[in-house]
């Protein structure tokens, strides 16, 4: 087993104890777990294949498709105020 594929174990076992915190404790930890997701699934890729790094990106948008959800509906917000 290759580093990229403990240190993906790792985050998965944070990211299930962040969301068993309250809502009010999950933002800070659940935000860096965001921002380091897309690394690890790059390493992933790197080392096993763009195959294995699809299944990484289905497993990361399953377990934050609520946080994805907002920042998408976000970024659609933010493009229709833009227009004329």
């Amino acid at each position: 087993m290759t580093l990229s594929l403990i240190m993906s174990a790792i985050w998965a076992i944070a990211a299930t104890i962040v969301a068993c915190l309250p809502m009010r404790f999950q933002y800070r930890p659940g935000l860096m777990l965001l921002l380091i997701a897309p690394i690890l699934i790059g390493w992933v890729g790197y080392d096993y294949g763009w195959w294995v790094s699809v299944l990484a990106l289905l497993g990361f948008v399953s377990m934050f498709r609520n946080p994805l959800r907002y920042l998408w509906r976000l970024v659609l917000k933010k493009e229709q105020e833009e227009l004329p």
